[in-house]
């Protein structure tokens, strides 16, 4: 049985194919074709699945299609996916209810309750849903535009970035001050009947469109002028009172128990999760990883699988590396195309001596290895390395690699059976889904990587998940002493994740990077 799922055509398109029971393959369309336009079919990532699920069009028995999915006549896609896959069954998923099949069926748990909020992906910009025995119930709803990612959208803007796509900046700038300011987004998001909020919107001005759309109340509030721009040393006092005030309302709406799912795009909001995991009113917190709209395709492929066929089997999502790869060939094509001088590494010891002599040389490495990742970080497979024994790692990748602001820190990459002796997290750091603690005695060897007081993000990585990347970590701690190598994900300037060898190169030459390992191919400037 071949079930391809559809996910995100308005906003980050994707598809997934599960086959006979097993999630082999998931891309987002903007990291294959590099342009996304909304409602139109993701051709290049179809193709891209059917081609690592070695199927044909004709072979897919089911197509699970996430609403919404058009920007004019539902009609004309339906006929056109009928071209594409005649022989397939055409199932609708709604879209809360493909971000909550995403989070629950992915999960350990047979039981838990599930919390999807998003920006708007419906009339529904939330939902709360009872799990249990493979059956999704909805207990309660949020509808737009009583919404927490609108609101924090508005703030993104306010503070002077791109709504809709730098979300996460505000999320990490929250952690550079107090959240003295909560208050007001409490007071804006008034939480009532059962701590579900119900946005003031004398708040909102229903006309503005600059300065995130907020009236003279809330500006007067902070004791500024009607649409003034907010003085830089405010800005990071605004993030961590929308980013407390959140967290607070969150915890609410979820209520407590034994097992939490999250799923939306609120859920790739690390810091949230991190809030949830350790407020004390859940035994056990699960975020699906790729939580965003892209993620959806997933949740079809899992609602169709459930629901549809009546499997009670439960799909993993394993280690979620489920893109392209390519073989030695294919990137000798493109390095010689190119006309650039390589070194092909023979054995894997070769390969992994060569990366940490680099790393611990204080070099920045790219690496690029095995399936791309699906979902937005990278896992060890699309990086960006250093070591965090250099002290000017975090300065050289983000002012001359990256190019970002510095209140925005990387990843700290290490063997998950030894990340206890250097940071207390759980297990959502598997997929960089959640920020865990620096031990006292470490703060100084991780200091530029700390977030705010002792947070840092974390990716424990496992023999299993990713052989090749957690023998690299193991080979740098033999040599340093430290198994713990700075990632941030192999991209450039907002693009998406690197996903071909034509990709790397370019970002490779476009960037301070100083050496990189594509398969057993090393490059060096």
């Amino acid at each position: 049985m071949v079930i391809l799922g559809l996910g995100g055509l308005l906003n980050d398109a994707a598809c997934a194919i599960l086959k006979d029971g097993r999630l082999v393959a998931a891309v987002e369309q903007k990291k294959l074709a590099r342009r996304f336009q909304p409602g139109e079919l993701p051709d290049e990532s179809i193709r891209a699945c059917l081609r690592m699920a070695a199927v044909a069009a004709d072979q897919v028995d089911c197509v699970a299609l996430v609403r919404p999915f058009a920007t004019s006549s539902e009609t004309d896609l339906h006929l056109e996916l009928r071209g594409l896959f005649p022989n397939s069954q055409i199932v609708l998923v709604e879209h809360h209810m493909a971000h909550a099949a995403s989070a629950y069926f992915a999960s350990p748990f047979d039981r838990a309750t599930v919390l999807t909020l998003d920006r708007r992906g419906d009339f529904r910009c939330g939902a709360r849903w009872q799990a249990a025995a493979g059956q999704l119930t909805a207990e309660r709803e949020l509808y737009y535009p009583d919404s927490l990612g609108e609101l924090y959208g508005r703030v993104t803007e306010l503070l002077g970035f791109e709504p809709n796509a730098d979300e996460h900046k505000v999320q990490w700038l929250s952690t550079c001050a107090d959240d003295r300011s909560s208050s007001l987004f409490l007071e804006i998001l008034a939480p009532q009947q059962g701590a579900w909020p119900r946005i003031d919107r004398s708040f909102l001005h229903g006309e503005r469109r600059n300065r995130g759309g907020f009236s003279a109340k809330f500006f007067q509030k902070l004791g500024l002028e009607d649409e003034a721009e907010i003085p830089p040393a405010a800005r990071p006092t605004l993030a961590a009172g929308l980013q407390r005030a959140v967290e607070k309302v969150v915890e609410a709406m979820a209520g407590e128990g034994e097992n939490l799912c999250l799923g939306g795009g609120m859920a790739l909001n690390v810091l949230l999760v991190a809030a949830l995991e350790r407020c004390g009113k859940w035994k056990s917190v699960f975020v699906q990883p790729a939580a965003g709209n892209a993620g959806t395709a997933l949740g079809a492929v899992f609602y169709a699988w459930h629901h549809i066929y009546g499997h009670s089997e439960r799909v993993t999502i394993g280690d979620l590396c489920l893109g392209p790869s390519f073989s030695a060939e294919e990137i000798k094509q493109v390095l010689e195309n190119c006309k650039l001088r390589f070194r092909y590494l023979l054995t894997t010891e070769e390969l992994i001596d060569h990366a940490v002599e680099e790393i611990n040389d204080n070099r920045i490495v790219a690496w690029m290895h095995g399936r791309m990742e699906f979902g937005p970080r990278a896992l060890g497979n699309r990086s960006i390395l250093a070591s965090p024994l250099n002290p000017y790692s975090t300065e050289n990748l983000n002012a001359y690699i990256k190019h970002r602001e510095p209140f925005r820190k990387f990843a700290a990459s290490v063997p998950a059976e030894l990340a206890g002796e250097y940071f207390e997290v759980g297990p959502n750091a598997r997929f960089l889904a959640t920020v865990g603690r620096v031990k006292p005695q470490y703060h100084k060897v991780f200091e530029s990587a700390v977030l705010g007081k002792d947070l840092v993000r974390v990716h424990t990585v496992s023999r299993d998940d990713n052989p090749l990347y957690w023998q690299l970590l193991h080979s740098t701690g033999k040599t340093t002493g430290l198994p713990v190598v700075y990632n941030t994900s192999f991209n450039l300037f907002g693009d998406p994740l690197v996903c071909t060898p034509r990709d790397a190169v370019r970002s490779f030459y476009s960037s301070g990077i100083d050496a990189m390992f594509v398969g057993h191919f090393l490059l060096e400037k």
